[in-house]
């Protein structure tokens, strides 16, 4: 919150404006937007997604203190030690990152875990620089449960399967076909596929 509050006073002071944050899953993911991620390594490690770029606002070192100081001692404490963390020369290097990597990729948008306070500082501080990044909504865990559910869907779905021999001609077939009759075709056969008892 202190983030957002900081960041909307700052807005006046931007090259751009701030585009806004998305909730546009499917683009994002379907277009192949770049992603700028500022979580820690060990959760990109864990789960990313083939367009994202990892560079984090903390190491995991730097995160399992704040983590820790976040149980123990609460939000405010944690802010700061995170703060007192990332300072100076490192936090100047962990911005100039960024920026390279936003001069590269003007498009791309900015992500933590959930969209919370780590995507919003990292924000912040580029909007301190004069850099608008705007956030994915709900961060990485959004657009992991958006693809898994459309995942989930697309199972579902009937499949339409073209067979036969090599070189009998299958994808000059295809290749014949506009993309939107294939579409056509192969929601006929769903609709019939959902119609059957």
């Amino acid at each position: 919150m202190l983030a957002r509050a900081l960041a909307a006073s700052q807005v006046m002071h931007l090259k751009h404006p701030l585009p806004a944050d998305s909730r546009d899953y499917q683009h994002i993911l379907l277009s192949g937007i770049p992603i700028l991620d500022v979580r820690a390594p060990v959760e990109f490690t864990q789960g990313s997604f083939t367009q994202a770029t990892s560079l984090p606002l903390m190491n995991d070192e730097e995160r399992i203190a704040v983590g820790t100081c976040y149980k123990t001692s609460g939000q405010r404490a944690a802010i700061a030690l995170g703060e007192s963390l990332v300072t100076g020369t490192l936090k100047t290097q962990r911005i100039a990152g960024w920026q390279a990597w936003h001069r590269t990729h003007p498009e791309g948008y900015l992500c933590c875990s959930r969209g919370g306070l780590r995507s919003h500082i990292a924000q912040q501080w580029l909007i301190e620089t004069g850099t608008a990044c705007p956030l994915i909504a709900g961060g990485y865990k959004a657009l992991r449960r958006f693809a898994l559910e459309a995942l989930n869907r697309l199972i579902n779905l009937p499949m339409l399967l073209i067979s036969g021999n090599t070189g009998c001609g299958k994808t000059l077939l295809l290749r014949t076909l506009p993309r939107a009759s294939i579409w056509k075709a192969w929601r006929s056969i769903a609709a019939l596929h959902s119609a059957q008892p």
